[in-house]
């Protein structure tokens, strides 16, 4: 592959299955090249529900039911023979491990000497999760040589630490080289965008089955087009390998 996207955070429930199918939809819609899916996720792994997607589920458990490290081991291959571009979403049960797996055995390098780039997605809570959302933030720049694209996810409250937006925390000032774009999900009307979002992903379905589908009224179409339009234009402000010289979405 050339480029490898990894969806990674510490701390659970923070959107990483949603982030990973938005952001595997806005590759397949622009890349020029195949998108290959995984999903790492031994707990709960909703990735690997969307069916439009194919994601490919890979076991990491052993006979014993624990996470064996190793097992990453396949992955990694993938992703280095394999054409085209990936995207991994990684479970909170084994956001740990895979950040040892890479920092022990220099995947990162390894995927650098290989020709491959990596990237690293790092979703961010606000309220009572950003604190932990903001450590797993810490952990993957320290742990991980990479370019990392941090999504701020105002579902559960701003990302804000009083009136500092992120762009003033420390951790964003003392790693602003790594980080190479900031994904804004704002929390719109719980009452109409809301609801229309809750059902998609309940139903695990990407855009372009919402607007081909009966089950979506005229204006919870036009709902979750404008919200595909937003990241779209968003991630086509950062500079993937994957989408260079491809108009905006």
């Amino acid at each position: 592959m050339k480029e490898v996207h990894v969806v990674a955070q510490g701390k659970g429930g923070v959107g990483k299955s949603l982030i990973s199918s938005w952001l595997a939809q806005y590759l397949k819609h622009v890349a020029n090249s195949p998108v290959y899916c995984f999903d790492t996720d031994p707990v709960n792994p909703t990735f690997s529900r969307y069916k439009e997607l194919s994601p490919e589920v890979i076991h990491i458990l052993n006979e014993s039911n624990n996470i064996d490290s190793r097992n990453f081991d396949g992955l990694v291959e993938k992703l280095v023979e394999m054409e085209g571009v990936g995207v991994v979403d990684n479970g909170a049960a084994t956001f740990v491990p895979l950040m040892s797996y890479m920092a022990e055995n220099y995947v990162p390098e390894l995927l650098r000497e290989s020709g491959v780039r990596l990237v690293v997605h790092v979703p961010l809570n606000g309220g009572q999760a950003l604190e932990d959302c903001l450590t797993g933030l810490a952990q993957t720049l320290r742990s991980i040589n990479a370019d990392v694209v941090v999504w701020l996810n105002d579902h559960q409250g701003k990302i804000q630490e009083g009136s500092k937006q992120f762009t003033d925390f420390k951790v964003y000032k003392d790693n602003k080289d790594k980080i190479i774009g900031i994904v804004h999900i704002p929390n719109r009307n719980p009452d109409t965008f809301g609801k229309d979002v809750e059902k998609m992903t309940g139903l695990n379905l990407t855009f372009s089955e919402v607007l081909a589908s009966a089950d979506f009224t005229l204006m919870p179409r036009q709902r979750l087009r404008t919200v595909m339009r937003d990241v779209y234009n968003q991630l086509a402000d950062i500079p993937f390998l994957a989408t260079q010289g491809v108009p905006d979405a």
